[in-house]
């Protein structure tokens, strides 16, 4: 009789204490998809561009390529997918047909596929083989399928839409699983000299029919957005919620970075970038992977501001992932899972100015619980918070990681951070949204006590994780720069670092010339920098520059000398020439040279940026030969430079580049950050 009288209390107090636990908040706004919430936790996956390009040094083939030049050595898929496992990626989605219209499968709708080139005797199948190899490695799959095809016969014609119809059905109801369809919106001339007008309805109704379940990127009907640049960043202010609608009315590629407060529709940041200069492989660029600290810092502006990152890697001319790539990609797991082993605030103890109902079930212990599904959240109408996290001793912090619980909404929308050095409270950052995950990154602090203020919030603010960490600090890397006369200086923003360097490609150690004052290299060559501190016992990545010959005796002969265009030459890439009041540039190189070609660098944020060209070159300033006629590939997205080469060395004392068209029709002028000859 006791034991259920008991029982009956503790079904009394139970009931009790659950009819005064207050109800979940309710959802606010559009919220995330279970595929979309799968996809974000994703967090980070590889790219892979690899075609004909790689064998052509294009960007953007033309289509006209002989296929057979595709024709790999030592092609691994494996590699690649073993690459991206050990590099923390979840998984890889592959170029199946780019621009030029190559197919990276016997495709029965095209004759540019790797049944025509010289691979496997015309046998091989690389998206089975990724397929494969993606599935032995517990990654996921994913295809990048341009609708724009510069090879095929129809394109320009409405039968067309039905053969890219078909190339889809083949690829997305052969290979498996696809957990992203990757569109690319770019739209341009065919093989006739016609532009597409594209059915996105018919070619969604494909994936909805073999792909239920894929996200999709590009086209009117996406359902994670472009983050609206190739250079690895999201906008410190980054929604997950958007109006798609109002953006196809401007284009305006600054929303896409930002997101839209309260908008319409859940459609969360993709942001896509290369390890490399261009998004397929060149020798020309072994030297020019990001550096750690260049990777690091896109780590933090992808994923650390909300996004998900997909990096391009791109397999070299062996089929296989360059040592310098995976070696970085490598550099930069260690550095990340070194940055982020130890969660201070684990150990911590931590109070909030208000907790839903003041019961557990929403209180602070879920932040560091390390489970998804709980969360600390705040009563309703209860939009301004605090929590203060007790590290009970001073301990250095450089990291602070906040993640919304975004089943429920995205919320905050202004926040700050402050540590207590056991006198005073100081400022540490103020910022603006968190969504599924914001990393914010400063320099180490001594604190006992961490708060973070919610200061602004559209509901009741949710979090369900948060982490304090201490991440190695980095040497800043030396920045090397040239003038006219072909005087270089070296610096480095770190305290007091030795810097060393070397001129003949060697890689500079502690017993490499110490840099103390400019030197010359007018004839050009290669520098190469390293910053040491610490007894020269620790040392910055590498800082490599390749000269060509100083534009001391250069001058511009076209334009108003007012408009500025010796900056068009004035070796710093930070100055550029805008104009609008010629269609062209004209230089006297101050002598006769021979020139292997020619370079262009556009300004990083120009809307005017040339696109479409002429090139000539002269003896005498009156008699010009066409040298080179193209467009610089994707100049809007990525502006990197662009080298391209002439058929044959010339001699030369002038040279002119028309400008046909840039990469705004509509913006009126051109600008150009650096132009010059190659004679190396």
């Amino acid at each position: 009789m006791k034991n259920i009288f008991v029982l009956l209390i503790g079904v009394v107090v139970l009931t009790l204490v659950a009819c005064n636990t207050p109800a979940p908040p309710a959802p606010y706004g559009p919220v995330p998809t279970s595929q979309l919430l799968e996809w974000q936790k994703m967090e980070y996956y590889m790219f892979i561009h690899f075609g004909p390009n790689t064998f052509t040094d294009k960007e953007w083939g033309h289509g006209d390529e002989d296929p057979k030049v595709f024709n790999p050595s030592a092609l691994d898929c494996r590699q690649w997918a073993r690459i991206a496992k050990d590099a923390g990626m979840k998984a890889i989605i592959i170029t199946a047909k780019h621009h030029d219209g190559f197919c990276l499968w016997p495709s029965n709708y095209s004759t540019h596929t790797v049944r025509e080139s010289a691979w496997k005797d015309g046998k091989g199948d690389i998206l089975r083989e990724l397929s494969e190899a993606c599935k032995e490695y517990g990654l996921k799959f994913g295809v990048y399928l341009s609708p724009w095809d510069r090879n095929h016969p129809t394109y320009g014609t409405d039968e067309y839409n039905q053969v890219f119809a078909n190339t889809l059905t083949e690829v997305l109801s052969g290979y498996g699983p696809v957990f992203e369809q990757w569109f690319d919106g770019a739209c341009g001339e065919g093989p006739n000299g016609k532009v597409q007008v594209y059915d996105w309805k018919l070619f969604l109704g494909v994936v909805k029919k073999f792909q239920p379940d894929a996200i999709i990127f590009g086209s009117p009907y996406w359902t994670v957005r472009w983050v609206g640049n190739e250079r690895g960043y999201a906008d410190e202010t980054n929604w997950s919620t958007f109006d798609s609608e109002a953006y196809f009315k401007t284009e305006d590629l600054s929303v896409l970075e930002r997101g839209i407060e309260n908008g319409k529709e859940w459609l969360p940041a993709e942001v896509d970038v290369s390890i490399r200069p261009g998004w397929f492989y060149s020798p020309a660029t072994d030297d020019k992977v990001k550096s750690l600290s260049k990777m690091l810092g896109i780590y933090y502006t992808s994923v650390g501001r909300n996004g998900n990152l997909l990096l391009n890697v791109p397999p070299d001319r062996r089929g296989l992932i360059h040592p310098n790539d995976s070696a970085r990609l490598m550099e930069l797991r260690k550095a990340l899972d070194a940055g982020f082993a130890v969660n201070l605030a684990k150990d911590a103890e931590i109070k909030a100015s208000n907790v839903r109902g003041n019961v557990s079930a929403y209180g602070v212990q879920n932040l560091t619980d390390g489970k998804y599904d709980t969360y600390w959240a705040t009563g309703d109408g209860q939009l301004t918070a605090s929590i203060e996290i007790d590290l009970k001793k001073e301990q250095s912090v450089n990291r602070l990681v906040l993640q919304e619980y975004i089943p429920l909404g995205q919320r905050i929308k202004a926040f700050g951070v402050e540590y207590f050095d056991g006198t005073e409270w100081y400022p540490i950052d103020r910022q603006t949204t968190v969504g599924y995950k914001r990393i914010l990154c400063f320099p180490s602090v001594t604190a006992k006590k961490i708060r973070i203020n919610i200061e602004e919030s559209l509901a009741c603010p949710i979090l369900n994780e948060i982490g304090l960490y201490k991440a190695e600090e980095m040497l800043s890397l030396p920045v090397i720069l040239r003038d006219k006369k072909g005087n270089v200086t070296i610096r480095c923003e770190s305290d007091d670092p030795i810097i060393r360097y070397t001129t003949d490609g060697s890689e500079p150690t502690a017993n490499s010339t110490r840099y103390v004052k400019s030197f010359n290299m007018s004839a050009g060559g290669i520098v190469k920098a390293k910053a040491f501190v610490n007894g020269e016992t620790q040392s910055s990545e590498t800082v490599t520059i390749n000269y060509d010959i100083a534009t001391e005796k250069w001058k511009v002969l076209s334009g108003n000398p007012k408009t500025g265009q010796e900056n068009a030459i004035d070796e710093d890439p930070q100055t550029n020439y805008s104009f609008t009041d010629v269609s062209n540039i004209v230089v006297d190189l101050g002598e006769k040279l021979t020139v292997k070609g020619f370079f262009y660098l556009p300004l990083p944020h120009a809307r005017n940026n040339v696109y479409k060209y002429d090139f000539y070159t002269s003896l005498d300033g009156k008699k010009w030969q066409k040298m080179k006629s193209g467009a610089f590939a994707n100049i809007k997205n990525n502006p990197v430079r662009h080298d391209v080469l002439f058929d044959r060395p010339t001699e030369v004392r002038y040279f002119k580049m028309d400008i046909l068209e840039t990469a705004d029709p509509k913006d009126s002028g051109a600008t150009i950050a650096e132009i010059g000859v190659l004679t190396r």
